[in-house]
């Protein structure tokens, strides 16, 4: 039988287990990628752990999300992860020079390899043959030191594209469709693998438009072929030397399957509030809009900014409407510069913000209240646009800019005037001035840290106790995002290396007391959350996991959870359980006390147990998934503590 891409991915990195489904497996990592709102937290790890050197063939740090610099934080966490990078022999990408997946695949991503990157669109650079896991900073951190990551050996769901996009449909389409299609738990556990005569209509940065939102159905990694699409980028790149060809068997299979016909799609869009809420645009049209957004590492390509720029030339948006531009690199800037399209944009009414993800995660250009914004980033989960009722609409850019035009969501397909042709330059700008190679390692070893009043050292977490009576303080619902454990934007980010601030904004959106709440049940013991499906969907920040740990979480129970944020919380020590009989997830209420005996023999004697409630004769029925190694991290209290075991 033959192998389809992500199986040789894996089977090519395989250091333990094997390609049995929902079996636990260790992956070698070739390269890593950190950004600043996650680096600083690896970078405090890496000190932490007492590594000399990174022991990757490539690792890169990148400064995207907290560029705005209006005090002395983002600047002094800037100089850090400059310090840190020279020390542990790190690329560092600097502040301006762009969002770190498309930068990284013009850069750096090479086909065949494994990324492990501390944001969960990492899953972009999948786009380029590679097999790209978004995963919490500490997994990364350890990736770093030379250690494998663990994950449960996913199902490799196969979509064949045949047809070619109509005129006004993009690769945005596409994967709106597919999120139309499955939601966002509908890749939970699964690999996506496109292939099929429909590819060779798509380039690499086409392939990463869609790679990234895999991320929105819950993937664990979305992979592409490695063919003369992604020859003709390294090319464009200078990196011609880097390609491989990679492809499926000709006989390969896949455990589920699915077809998309290019030729039939429409143009799509996301509803408020969330990026699977999915239905055709002219469904919508005639709805308002007061912004239109272009940009984010959703459609971070030279394409995506100038058939805005084309739509818009020699036009005017319409009256009242903030058009936002988002560069997303600033190679890729420098040829919209050159090609006159940024010209086109600004003519039009365009407010040009620097490269960076700025918007997207709440970094400025936050919708006025009470009024509808699209936007093409990659989500829309309640208040991440900074704007804490926000009315966020997902789209491509031929939507958006066509909206932008009429003040209204409009289908670009009923414009007066023929779809504009972008042809992309055959050569890229290159610019490496921003992005600082690694330090030979006896330079390294020289360098100090620079940290700046701002950054605090991770405290130290106690191993799980056998004993705990804990009160639930929260009792949330459905699809609970990171986004809304712990916020991103300006208020929020520039905290992300000083642990006890950051903490006093969790589950701030859902429930303003809980932090005061927490710190006295701290003192007694800790407490419990209750969550429905899908738990922790969304970004892979870690301090989703760590500020609650800090706040003294020890156990949650749902009814199923996120991939990142489901290892993050067991990374830190807190014990993540699922309902065995979902009626009791309805039994339960907040301040009801969950009391846990011989909790240690337990959970690493069986995975279903019972739970008994404190005032009630009928115990719960509860279960882990964890493997052997996973049950001995949450017993020593989380990853840093079983490092410092493992090294004692």
């Amino acid at each position: 039988m033959g192998l389809n891409v992500a199986q040789k991915l894996i089977k090519d990195h395989l250091v333990s287990g094997a390609l049995t489904k929902g079996e636990e497996i260790g992956l070698k990592i070739d390269q890593t990628l950190t950004q600043d709102a996650t680096g600083t937290m690896v970078m405090l790890e890496l000190e932490a752990m007492g590594l000399d050197y990174a022991k990757t063939q490539i690792s890169a740090q990148y400064v995207d999300h907290n560029l705005i610099q209006v005090d002395n934080k983002n600047p002094d966490d800037h100089l850090f992860l400059e310090s840190a990078a020279q020390r542990f022999g790190i690329h560092y990408s600097r502040p301006g020079n762009g969002v770190s997946h498309p930068v990284h695949m013009q850069r750096l991503a090479k086909p065949g390899k494994t990324l492990l990157g501390a944001d969960s669109h990492t899953c972009a650079n999948g786009a380029m043959g590679m097999l790209a896991i978004g995963a919490g900073g500490i997994d990364v951190a350890m990736a770093i030191a030379g250690e494998a990551i663990y994950i449960k050996m996913p199902e490799i769901f196969g979509v064949e594209l045949t047809g070619e996009l109509p005129d006004w449909v993009s690769a945005k389409d596409v994967i709106l469709e597919m999120l139309r299609r499955y939601d966002v738990k509908g890749g939970v556990g699964k690999i996506f693998e496109y292939y099929g005569p429909g590819l060779q209509h798509l380039s690499a940065m086409d392939r990463h438009v869609i790679a990234n939102m895999g991320a929105e159905l819950g993937a664990t990694a979305t992979v592409f072929p490695s063919d003369e699409a992604i020859k003709n980028f390294l090319k464009q790149q200078n990196r011609e030397v880097d390609w491989v060809e990679l492809s499926a068997d000709s006989d390969a299979i896949y455990d589920l399957h699915d077809t998309i016909n290019l030729s039939e799609l429409e143009p799509m869009v996301a509803k408020p509030s969330s990026p699977g809420n999915v239905v055709k645009v002219r469904e919508l049209e005639e709805t308002p809009i007061y912004q239109s957004y272009i940009g984010s590492s959703a459609n971070p390509g030279y394409r995506d900014f100038a058939i805005a720029a084309e739509i818009v030339k020699e036009r005017k948006i319409a009256p009242g409407m903030s058009f936002d531009i988002n560069p997303t690199s600033r190679q890729m800037l420098t040829n919209l510069v050159k090609e006159l399209h940024i010209a086109s944009l600004l003519q039009a009414g365009a407010r040009l913000h620097q490269a960076g993800c700025n918007g997207c995660i709440g970094m400025g250009q936050a919708p006025a209240s009470g009024h509808n914004s699209l936007r093409t980033t990659p989500r829309n989960f309640p208040g991440r646009s900074g704007t804490k009722e926000d009315s966020v609409y997902l789209a491509s850019p031929e939507t958006t800019a066509a909206s932008a035009l009429t003040g209204r969501i409009t289908d670009p397909r009923t414009l007066d005037f023929d779809y504009p042709k972008v042809n992309e330059p055959t050569t890229a700008s290159v610019d490496d001035r921003l992005m600082a190679n690694p330090l030979p390692y006896n330079e390294a070893q020289r360098v100090s840290l620079v940290k700046g009043p701002n950054i605090v050292s991770i405290p130290e977490m106690d191993a799980l106790p056998d004993q705990l009576d804990l009160p639930i303080l929260l009792h949330v619902g459905d699809n609970i995002s990171t986004d809304e454990i712990l916020a991103g934007g300006a208020r929020v980010l520039p905290f992300r290396s000083n642990l006890p601030e950051i903490s006093k904004f969790t589950y701030e959106q859902i429930d303003p007391t809980y932090y005061e709440r927490s710190m006295v049940a701290k003192e007694k013991g800790g407490h419990a959350i209750i969550g429905g499906y899908n738990y922790g969907q969304g970004s892979s920040r870690e301090h989703a996991a760590l500020a609650p740990r800090y706040l003294g979480l020890r156990v949650v129970i749902a009814k199923d959870y996120a991939r990142i944020h489901w290892q993050n919380l067991i990374n830190f020590g807190i014990l993540p359980l699922t309902f065995t009989n979902e009626e009791d997830y309805q039994q339960l209420a907040q301040e009801n006390v969950l009391e846990l005996r011989n909790l240690r023999s337990t959970i690493q004697q069986q995975q279903e147990f019972h739970v008994s409630v404190k005032g009630k004769d009928k115990p719960i029925k509860v279960r882990h998934s964890l493997s052997e190694r996973q049950v001995d991290l949450v017993l020593q209290g989380g990853l840093i503590n079983w490092i410092r075991m493992k090294q004692s």
